[in-house]
């Protein structure tokens, strides 16, 4: 089939969207209604090339993928797509020939609101992998009316506004009305025993909701393959009361008939209260059921049958958030089809696998039993007898240790486990450094490991690296491609051949005039969208990521407070221009997150209260970061701060997009950094601060954060400051969180490791003005990158936890 069309045939086909779909000419669209119909004519062309791709995958009895999370933060669609078909530059030249620039369309866009950090990014990457290697996979989420929210900044405060993204979006989205599925909460559950043996489970006074799909097309980049991303709306199936509105009873009736559409409006509801955690819980049951009822259905549609579903099937749990699916696909193996219970668990674990992300609380999920078991009570049942079995397992491992066992249970103390779920439930664990893999074994699922220690292992986080690198970067992927060939864009160990060019003249001048270009063209994106002129001499020193304590924003500051100080005692001091450029979202119910984002942007309105100060250090905090101001900053940065607490970031991915566009990493040993020190060298990146073993002899022996005030005049300069705080506004409640808290100070040691911190900083910006030996070490930071591609990360999952195979591979 031939999935590339030429000019005339893309010409017509925008026509024809135009004319049948938005009752418009050429000559009479606007910029809007052009995006639309490209975007639809793409649409199309991947969904006929995703059927296709469907039958072959079908055709050779294919293992499928099925890649569960709550959220994918894919960005935009259309830029991407084009690339990865080879379509861009003919749509370029046909939208010229009618009148239209395609980089205008681009910008017509929303990005799509599904998802809010590392997690949702990642699984948007891996989808984009998994296409492109042609693997046979399927994400599941849920299709959010709203994202997590926009973030607008006044006076410095964050205030959460609504993030309305499918207006523009919902041209992606091809409905499956044909594929809806029934989901149940609440109510009664009988057990009726036939004479057979078998049992039918009843629902009375169950609240039933109705799971419509939305399907999304993945494309993958010089591949056959197309993924696809289905996503849930919920809908209640009950008929719109039309009783209570001839009475008049208006917003009962509408109350009613949207109770259940609150399922699928926003992204993370915030969970500080009951109600919130309820919806939080209901979110995550429908996700799980209606992608498990699907999974099946498709199953039995090629097959006929449950027999080879561990050979057909892999379900992946993309941290906790999508756990339920194990006590899902127990009920419909037991209630629909009749399997024994021992039966129905071989093939959950078979076919199940379970990624975790982090060692942080809110990571490893737990529900109050009691709410649990009022709203799913069949679900409950199933998790109950799970937690006996197990722990009759674990008598086997730890007899007479009920100490231990009763803190590897799935219930306990009133609480419902996720992560003891997801571990228990699951053939294949993972984290996603090699540190962040060890401290499970070590720590968090230190029993676990005891007793299934062939169920761990790693793998290593990776990133889309055409997105990333080709499409976000072209100037340095020109670069690449004059020098090493494009082979990596397909194969991106193939970077590694680029150290060959560190003592090239010619090159390294290329690639400085190449970041200079990035810095302007981002400095006038920032400056088009904000009015924020950046100076693109500075060095462009970011840190963009969700905000929170662990990832230490906050040590960022402090440092940049300093050297306010010292230039407000002497204006004149002799040192290079600095621009701070921060990005990051607060949790809407995270008061202190929040106060460390005014914190930077009071510091920012202060600076630029001194102009001769703002010629040497300027602050940037940029409202409302998302994908696509990514892909315009990240080429541009120079310096990358990954300065989390070791022990706890994962891995992180943003730190891998940094390296792989030549910005030089100042970090902790933490996550991803650990295997990025290991590949680039200590001498092309700058670490500091304590490791992850000094962090707990630290604690153990007694960690008192005002002794490294005592220690350090400068220290307690910047602390003391903070209550004289910036353009009138102190920040008090940040010095005694640093120094004596309400529970313990400091928690996560920023001026434990601020001395550190500092010293290497200075470092690193002596070293950025020999431009010649920075150059050349951005050159090795891009040549070590290839390791951190997703591709590289999909290819050990398919072999070490999925078997699956590739298209080609299915052929052979």
């Amino acid at each position: 089939m031939n999935f590339k069309p030429n000019a005339q045939q893309i010409k017509e086909n925008i026509k024809i969207k135009l004319s049948r779909s938005l009752g418009c000419t050429p000559a009479e669209a606007s910029r809007e209604q052009m995006y639309k119909a490209v975007a639809m004519t793409v649409r199309d062309l991947l969904t006929e090339k995703r059927v296709n791709f469907r039958n072959e995958t079908n055709r050779y009895g294919g293992k499928r993928v099925y890649y569960m999370c709550m959220e994918f933060l894919l960005g935009r669609s259309l830029k991407t797509s084009l690339c990865n078909l080879g379509l861009a530059e003919e749509y370029k030249s046909v939208l010229t020939e009618m009148g239209y620039e395609l980089e205008d369309l681009y910008e017509c866009e929303p990005d799509a609101g599904l998802g809010n950090g590392g997690l949702g990014r990642l699984a948007a990457c891996y989808m984009d992998s998994l296409a492109s290697l042609d693997y046979p996979a399927i994400g599941f989420s849920i299709c959010y009316e709203y994202g997590l929210f926009k973030q607008k900044i006044i006076d410095g405060i964050q205030v959460e506004m609504p993030d309305v993204w499918l207006p523009g979006g919902e041209v992606w989205l091809v409905p499956r009305t044909d594929r809806t599925f029934n989901v149940r909460f609440g109510g009664k559950v009988r057990e009726y025993w036939r004479e057979d043996g078998r049992c039918d489970i009843v629902y009375e006074d169950a609240e039933v909701v109705e799971a419509v799909p939305y399907d999304m097309m993945i494309s993958g980049a010089e591949s056959s393959g197309v993924g696809q991303l289905r996503l849930w709306k919920a809908r209640d199936i009950v008929n719109f009361n039309m009783g209570l509105f001839t009475q008049g009873q208006y917003a009962k009736a509408v109350e009613e008939s949207t109770n259940a559409e609150i399922i699928s409006k926003v992204l993370y509801p915030s969970d500080n209260h009951y109600q919130g955690k309820l919806l939080r819980l209901t979110q995550q049951y429908f996700l799980v059921s209606a992608s498990v009822q699907s999974i099946i259905r498709d199953h039995m549609a090629v097959y006929g049958t449950l027999d080879n579903l561990p050979e057909k099937v892999a379900i992946h749990i993309n941290d906790t958030h999508p756990a339920l699916c194990i006590p899902e696909l127990m009920r419909i193996l037991i209630d629909e089809y009749f399997f024994t219970w021992e039966r129905a668990w071989d093939y959950v674990v078979k076919i199940t696998s379970y990624t975790n992300h982090t060692i942080m609380p809110e990571a490893l999920e737990t529900w109050n039993e009691d709410l649990f078991r009022l709203r799913l009570p069949r679900i409950y049942q199933i998790i109950h007898e799970i937690n006996e079995r197990f722990c009759r397992e674990a008598w086997e491992a730890f007899p007479g240790n009920w100490q231990r066992i009763s803190k590897m249970a799935v219930l306990g103390y009133g609480q419902v486990r996720m992560a003891n779920l997801s571990v228990i439930g699951s053939h294949s664990i993972n984290g996603v450094s090699k540190l962040h893999s060890d401290i499970l074994t070590d720590t968090v699922f230190k029993d676990f490991y005891r007793m299934y220690p062939d169920r761990f292992l790693n793998v290593t986080n990776g990133i889309a690296h055409r997105r990333w690198l080709c499409y976000s970067n072209p100037r340095l992927a020109g670069l690449l491609d004059d020098t090493i060939g494009s082979g990596y864009r397909k194969n991106p160990v193939e970077l590694a051949e680029f150290a060959k060019y560190a003592d090239d003249k010619t090159v390294l001048e290329e690639l400085r005039a190449i970041k200079n270009e990035n810095k302007k063209n981002f400095s006038n994106l920032l400056y088009k969208k904000t009015g924020i002129l950046l100076d693109s001499h500075s060095i462009f020193d970011v840190q963009v990521k969700r905000l929170h304590e662990y990832k230490r924003q906050l040590l960022n500051a402090l440092n940049i407070i300093g050297t306010y100080l010292d230039l407000k005692d002497n204006p004149d001091l002799d040192i290079y221009p600095q621009t701070y450029i921060f990005g990051a979202k607060a949790a809407s119910g995270y008061q202190l997150a929040k106060d460390i984002i005014r914190l930077i942007c009071y510091i920012s309105k202060d600076i630029e209260q001194n102009p001769r100060i703002r010629e040497k250090l300027r602050v940037v905090f940029l409202e409302d970061y998302n994908v696509s101001m990514a892909e315009a900053l990240i080429p541009s940065a120079e310096i990358s701060e990954q300065i989390s607490l070791a022990g706890k970031e994962a891995s992180g991915t943003g730190c891998m997009k940094f390296m792989m566009n030549g910005a030089m990493t100042i970090g902790t040993l933490d996550g991803a950094n650990v295997e990025m020190l290991a590949a680039a060298g200590e001498e092309n990146m700058y670490i500091f601060g304590l490791t992850c073993s000094e962090v707990d002899d630290l604690w153990l022996h007694g960690y008192n954060s005002a002794a490294y005030c005592v220690k350090s005049e400068k220290l307690t300069r910047i602390v003391n400051y903070l209550n004289t705080g910036f353009a009138g506004q102190s920040f008090s409640n940040i010095a005694t969180y640093l120094l004596s808290g309400h529970g313990i100070a400091d928690p996560y040691m920023c001026l434990a490791d601020f001395e550190s911190y500092n010293m290497t900083h200075d470092r690193a910006i002596r070293d950025y003005q020999d431009r010649d030996a920075w150059c050349r070490k951005s050159l090795i930071n891009i040549a070590s990158s290839g390791f951190f591609a997703a591709d590289r990360s999909i290819g050990e999952y398919a072999d070490k936890i999925w078997g699956l195979k590739t298209l080609g591979q299915l052929k052979k």
